[in-house]
Formats: C-alpha cells, sequence, structure tokens
C-alpha cells in the first residue's frame, strides 16, 4: 500500500462518480460523507462535511484525518479493516470541530465501505450522522437518574432522629463521600449560651460536623478557629450564601478566592495542606430562613464541581434543611414544655429530713410532652410527712393545668390536719366547687416516722408497692374509691407498718400499662422484678424504668420512691429535681 501514488483530487472526483455515487445527491444530502483513498487521505468531503468541521472542502482533499481535525479522533484501525476485508463497519467520531457547539465535544456515528473499481481496492466511503444531543440527552437523563437516586438515599439516611446533632451529622456523612471528599454542616447560632454575642453585621454559625477521610478532617478542623463556633462578615461567601439563598462556586480556587470562604486569610494553607482545589457552598433553606449552610470540598485528583453536582447538593440540602429546622423546633419545644412541666411540678416544700425522697417524671412519646401526672411530698407540722401521687385524666396542655390545680388544692388541704381519706373528700367537694371538669385518680400516704407507719387512702389510684429490707416485695391493699373531681367521695384508710430501711413506691399507671396485657397482671409484676430496698434511690428509679419503660412510653410516667431513714440524718437532704433522669 505504502508505494502506491497518490490519486489526484481530480481523478477521486471521477472515481466516486464511477462507483456510482452521483454527486448531486451526496451533496444534497444532510448527512457528511467522505472519499478516503487506501492511505486514508481524503479524495472528496461533501459540503455538508464542510459546514459541521467548519473547514473548506478543498482544505481537506490529500490530507489524513488527523491532520485537518487534529481534536477529531477517529478509529484509522478499523478503516483499514474496512479496506482489507471489504466488511463495512461502524465507527465513533468525538471531539471538537471549528464549529463551537452547545453541547461541547461532538459526536457522529459513521458507516464506512469499501471502494473498489474494475476489481481494485481505491479507498473507503463514510457517511455519518452527528448524535450529539441524543448523546447529551441520554447523559443529562442519567445524571438525572443518578440524582434523583442520590435524594431518594438522601430522605432515608438524613432527618432519622428529631435531634439537631444528629441530623447534621447523617448529612455531611452523605455527602462525602457521596459528592464531596469532605462536608461540612454549620447552623446559625441563634443562642449565645453565656457568651458575647458578635459584633453588629456578624453572622455567627456553630459548627456541627465535619465528615471525610482521616487525613483530610486534620488540617481542615482548624479552619474556623478552636471555637465551637465561627462569624462571618458581610462579605464572605458563606454569609453572602446564606443571605442570597444562592449556592456559592470556587472551582480551582485560587488563595484569594479562598479567602472568601474562611475569612483569615493565614488560613488558606490548611487548604492547601489537605490538598483541596474546589470549594462549592450550599444554604439550608426552609419556607422561613436559612438555618445554615453545607460547605463541600474537593481534593486531589477529585474532578471541580459541575452544574449537576449544584443541582444536587441543593436537592439534598433542602431536604436536610427541613428536617433539620423540624428538630430544631421539636428541641426548642421539648425544652419549653420541660420547663414548663418543671415549674408544674416544684418543690416549694419536702418531706421530713427522717424521709428520704427519690422522684422521676418521663413524658410519653406523643406530640405533648406535658401532662397529668404528678407527685408531691409535704411536711406537715406535726412531724408526718404526706406523699401525693396523681393522675389527671387526659394529655397535653389542658390535663396539666388540671394537675396544676388538683396539686395546689391537696396542698391546701393537707395543711388543715385532716385525716388522709378526709383530705381526699375534701379535695374532691373542692374541686367539684372550682368548676375542674377533669377527674384524676390519686393515692395519698401519710408517713409517721416516730411509729414507723404509713396511712394511706386511695381515690382510684392504683396500689403502692412496698419493698422490705429483707427483700420480701408486695403490693399494699386499699379500699377503692371514686377519682377525686366527681363529687362521689367515699374513702377508706389502711394502715401499714414501714419500718426503717423499707422503701414505698408510688406511680402512675403508664409504669405497668401495656397493650393486650391485663392491668392487674402488670401490677402484679411488679413484686417480681427483684427490686432492692437496699440500692439507691435513684439507682432503684433508673433500674424501674429501664426494665419497664424501654426508654420510650405510650403514656407519661411518674415515680415516687420513699424510704424511712435509719438513724439521724447525716448533714442536708438532697431533693432530686422532678425532671432529673
Amino acid at each position: 500500500m505504502g508505494s502506491e501514488p497518490f490519486i489526484p483530487p481530480a481523478d477521486g472526483a471521477r472515481m466516486a462518480c464511477e462507483c456510482g455515487f452521483l454527486r448531486g445527491i451526496v451533496e444534497g444530502t444532510t448527512a457528511p460523507v467522505v472519499i478516503l483513498d487506501r492511505h486514508l487521505r481524503y479524495l472528496y468531503a461533501n459540503p455538508v462535511w464542510s459546514q459541521v468541521t467548519g473547514v473548506p472542502a478543498e482544505t481537506f482533499l490529500g490530507r489524513r484525518f488527523g491532520e485537518v481535525l487534529p481534536d477529531v479522533q477517529t478509529p484509522d484501525d478499523v478503516l483499514i479493516e474496512v479496506l482489507a476485508d471489504g466488511q463495512p463497519r461502524e465507527v465513533t467520531l468525538n471531539g471538537t470541530t471549528r464549529v463551537p457547539s452547545p453541547v461541547g465535544s461532538r459526536l457522529w456515528r459513521a458507516v464506512f465501505h469499501r471502494l473498489e473499481v474494475e476489481g481494485r481496492v481505491v479507498g473507503v466511503c463514510g457517511i455519518s450522522v452527528e448524535v450529539s444531543n441524543l448523546r447529551q440527552y441520554l447523559d443529562d437523563l442519567e445524571s438525572a437518574h443518578q440524582r434523583l437516586a442520590l435524594l431518594d438515599a438522601a430522605a432515608t439516611r438524613v432527618g432519622t432522629t428529631l435531634d439537631v446533632k444528629a441530623t447534621c451529622a447523617e448529612l455531611a456523612d452523605f455527602l462525602a463521600p457521596s459528592l464531596a471528599d469532605v462536608a461540612g454542616v454549620a447552623i446559625v447560632e441563634e443562642e449565645f449560651f453565656g457568651m458575647p454575642a458578635p459584633p453588629p453585621g456578624i453572622l455567627r454559625l456553630r459548627k456541627m460536623k465535619l465528615s471525610g477521610p482521616p487525613e483530610l478532617q486534620r488540617p481542615l478542623r482548624e479552619l474556623g478557629g478552636a471555637e465551637p463556633y465561627v462569624d462571618f462578615p458581610r462579605n464572605s461567601a458563606p454569609r453572602r450564601c446564606i443571605d442570597g439563598g444562592r449556592p456559592w462556586l470556587g472551582n480551582l480556587a485560587s488563595d484569594e478566592t479562598l479567602q472568601k470562604v474562611i475569612v483569615h486569610p493565614e488560613r488558606v494553607r490548611l487548604f492547601r495542606t489537605a490538598g483541596v482545589h474546589s470549594v462549592l457552598i450550599v444554604p439550608l433553606p426552609t419556607a422561613g430562613r436559612c438555618v445554615g449552610i453545607v460547605m463541600l470540598m474537593r481534593a486531589g485528583a477529585s474532578p471541580p464541581f459541575s452544574e449537576d453536582d449544584i443541582l444536587t447538593a441543593q436537592g439534598v440540602a433542602a431536604r436536610a434543611a427541613v428536617s433539620i429546622d423540624s428538630a430544631h423546633r421539636y428541641s426548642h419545644e421539648h425544652t419549653m414544655t420541660r420547663e414548663l412541666q418543671r415549674a408544674l411540678l416544684s418543690e416549694p416544700d419536702g418531706p421530713h429530713r427522717t424521709v428520704e425522697v427519690a422522684t422521676r417524671y418521663l413524658p410519653s412519646g406523643r406530640s405533648a410532652l406535658v401532662g397529668g401526672d404528678w407527685y408531691d411530698s409535704v411536711a406537715l407540722p406535726d412531724g408526718r410527712t404526706l406523699l401525693v401521687m396523681g393522675d389527671v385524666m387526659g394529655h397535653g396542655f389542658q390535663a396539666a393545668v388540671a394537675m396544676s390545680q388538683y396539686r395546689s388544692v391537696l396542698r391546701t388541704v393537707a395543711a388543715t390536719g385532716l385525716a388522709v381519706d378526709a383530705m381526699l373528700e375534701e379535695a374532691d367537694r373542692t374541686a367539684a366547687r372550682i368548676g375542674l371538669d377533669r377527674p384524676a385518680t390519686c393515692v395519698l400516704v401519710l408517713v409517721d416516722s416516730e411509729a414507723g407507719t404509713c396511712t394511706a387512702a386511695t381515690a382510684g389510684h392504683l396500689p403502692p408497692l412496698l419493698i422490705r429490707p429483707n427483700g420480701a416485695t408486695g403490693l399494699i391493699s386499699l379500699p377503692a374509691g371514686p377519682p377525686i373531681g366527681t363529687e362521689l367521695g367515699d374513702y377508706e384508710v389502711t394502715t401499714f407498718a414501714f419500718e426503717p430501711g423499707s422503701v414505698l413506691l408510688l406511680y402512675t399507671d403508664g409504669l405497668v400499662e401495656r397493650r393486650g396485657v391485663d392491668i392487674d397482671d402488670s401490677v402484679h409484676a411488679l413484686t417480681e422484678l427483684g427490686l432492692s430496698a437496699d440500692e439507691p434511690l435513684e439507682s432503684l428509679l433508673d433500674t424501674l424504668l429501664a426494665q419497664l419503660s424501654g426508654g420510650m412510653c405510650d403514656d407519661d410516667i411518674a415515680l415516687l420512691a420513699a424510704r424511712l431513714r435509719t438513724g439521724p440524718p447525716n448533714g442536708p437532704v438532697r431533693q432530686p429535681g422532678p425532671l432529673e433522669s
């Protein structure tokens, strides 16, 4: 092949016609057509090929493919096979030409046939069609599928709890390595917890989580300084991202660009030490405000961020922002309701020093974190202590308000020095008189430390549990009485021994109620838990809750454990907080 002479262009065109190609059809088609000789040099290029490449037809003649279009990749080895065996083959032409294209790199699919004249091989003819737009469409479709798959994965892995810190950690751990080498999450700081507020015009973000390989995390942890927060002025990239609600991109960023990210010029070296070359900051938007930012970083051989990366990051961030905002609102409301319950269960008084008391309040897993359960211990003037456990019917704030009123009524009644059954009767009448429309169950236990006895009466409440020092455990059977607030008051008392070292446990039904289990069986099961009267009351309550509540309960739980001290108290008696757990 190498010794054969070059066929002049005129002869090449004549050969093309002799091979059956009608010039009018070839030059009138919308498909690029080319003829190459046996050395893969152009003999002919139709006007369409000139238009799509931006190269005049005469420039092609006598030159090889790569000499005219060096940025278009052609499989010469396939064309040589066509010349050798005469079998048509499809090839791909891929690259850029002198004519700009909105899709960047262009793509053609071409079929090459061998040309023969009187049994002599003279070259190959190629007819092609551009499929750049189809390829771009398929690429876009695949990118969209990948983006949707990533968003679906984020929906199951981010926001699994109502905890702000956990949600931010899930977001950072998901994004690195799914979308970046390193991902950091920071949220807008609204409460400064005793720290000085930032200067005017400065936005404070609290650093929540930095996720990525250890070799990248180590230098990058110092970016915002040693404090758990970082302050940003108005001209910084994170601040502009939050204020404008739009992502900020720094691909292959210069040192000057990186300074806009971290504010402190001297810390640019930390980016360089970690090999970070591109940074993408995406806001965490909600309907009313931006709750924070996500900072994504790529380092080393990772490519810069693409437009599709930005869209994907925005989609993940938008979903995560809702979860973070919900967790933040839940945390705020949870704190408020716990403080409300704490106020409602405040202990202005307490037992006499001869009686040790520990309490717990555990809200249910319902949306309302306050309810109608309450406990109380009141030191009476005659040296006795009144223990109270009650439960207003219903849940939520209305039940909590009624609970507070019942509690106040019983404290007022206790101060009169009435007997236990008379206290319940008076509380029943008073509740009806002041218009409390929610009945409440209640049990009163009057502890007489000097006599070593307890006198108790119940208004429809569950029986107390008595744990003796020798390990014997039993329920105190009390004559049933109607709930207070019903004006049906008819109560009886029971007196039982309460020797030093014994523990008396009062509780509400949330501790023992279980779906599908008879309440009497659940109450009786308390006697089989192996509780010890010797362990600290705090530990005893923890053990009880661990065995029965499992962390999340269907109803509020209130507990009160009381023990008669075995000797003179040594130092001040510590009264645990009502919500301490």
